[in-house]
């Protein structure tokens, strides 16, 4: 088990980027640039013993530059979509930047994944990890506070968690995701059509024609969006219900109490036996199909057409700073937002 790391060119804002490599078990390893605090690869078993890549990455920094899929980045300070890029805060408006239409998606166009990162590699009981933090100045994208981010990265014995903290010296919206997506196939190699999912979540938010949360929270039973049991991922993907997104890009409610670790969702891959486990603090999760992927410049000469990967990305309620019926997202000076998601994977 070690960390190593290498130069990996330079950011356009001048800055040097690295990317560090964590070896760990069972042929377990991850690489994490610091370019927008990224998860580059994640190399796992399948069930025959194979080493394969199962996150979807570019094979140097220019990719994550100029691509506009945010793989595998770190996005904040809001994930998702800030409908018409502005909300009011404690009475004050705050118009963002937009780069999503007349919306806000992921921070904005200088959002965190486009950001370098400071790190700091670390071991948490001979476990190799690495800290990468950074400071979101007030003002950044529109959004108020000097923010101070921390990611953690660490590979466990059976997978990868993540953990997030923040703090901040004046009111501002925080909610922070991993954008991986993962083909538990081997990344480029086909589309997630045939993956089995399985989610503990048995309500959605409805969004409207721009994918904008309506404020309507409904039951997924009855729908394309029921994963209540093993579902194969391209059963219903087609469905009208599903045209506006081109797919599945909705956001699950987790059944069960929000803060406790518990797990958000099950999917398997049957010819590489490959399973991902996905857990989280968080109270829900976005769910991507990768609708909109187009980039014949993946890794290996991978060609990442649409549905070549999935996300499911843990992350508070969707454009939560416009409806104040949905869970807050509001951090405050003195609080600490904090939260963990974790991957695990096993094989058949």
């Amino acid at each position: 088990m070690a960390i190593s790391r290498k130069s990996w060119g330079t950011a356009p804002s001048g800055e040097r980027v690295t990317l560090y490599t964590l070896e760990g078990k069972n042929g377990l390893r991850a690489e994490v640039a610091d370019y927008g605090a990224t998860l580059v690869s994640l190399a796992v078993p399948d069930g025959r013993g194979t080493v394969s890549d199962v996150v979807l990455g570019y094979p140097s920094l220019d990719g994550y530059v100029h691509g506009r899929a945010c793989l595998g980045g770190t996005v904040g300070r809001v994930a998702n979509r800030v409908s018409g890029s502005r909300f009011t805060l404690d009475g004050t408006a705050y118009a963002l930047d937009r780069n999503h239409g007349k919306h806000q998606l992921h921070g904005g166009t200088v959002g965190f994944h486009r950001c370098v990162w400071t790190v700091d590699p670390l071991k948490f009981h001979d476990t190799p990890a690495l800290s990468l933090s950074l400071h979101s100045p007030d003002g950044d994208q529109g959004y108020p506070g000097n923010l101070h981010a921390v990611v953690f990265y660490v590979l466990t014995d059976d997978g990868l968690r993540i953990s997030y903290r923040a703090t901040t010296d004046r009111a501002t919206p925080v909610n922070l995701t991993n954008h991986a997506y993962f083909n538990l196939a081997g990344a480029g190699r086909g589309n997630i059509l045939d993956h089995v999912a399985e989610f503990k979540a048995s309500r959605f938010l409805v969004t409207d024609t721009d994918l904008i949360p309506t404020g309507e929270i409904a039951f997924t039973a009855g729908t394309p969006l029921d994963f209540s049991t093993p579902t194969r991922v391209g059963t219903h993907i087609d469905d009208p219900a599903l045209a506006v997104a081109g797919g599945y890009d909705h956001y699950f409610i987790l059944d069960g109490k929000p803060g406790k670790m518990r797990t958000a969702a099950r999917i398997s891959e049957p010819d590489s036996g490959r399973t991902l486990m996905v857990s989280t603090t968080q109270p829900g999760f976005q769910f991507y199909t990768g609708n909109s992927l187009n980039d014949p410049h993946g890794a290996n000469g991978a060609d990442y057409g649409p549905r070549s990967g999935l996300c499911v990305e843990a992350q508070g309620y969707v454009d939560a700073v416009n409806r104040p019926g949905f869970p807050s997202v509001i951090l405050r000076p003195g609080e600490m937002y904090e939260h963990t998601t974790e991957y695990r994977f096993s094989v058949k």
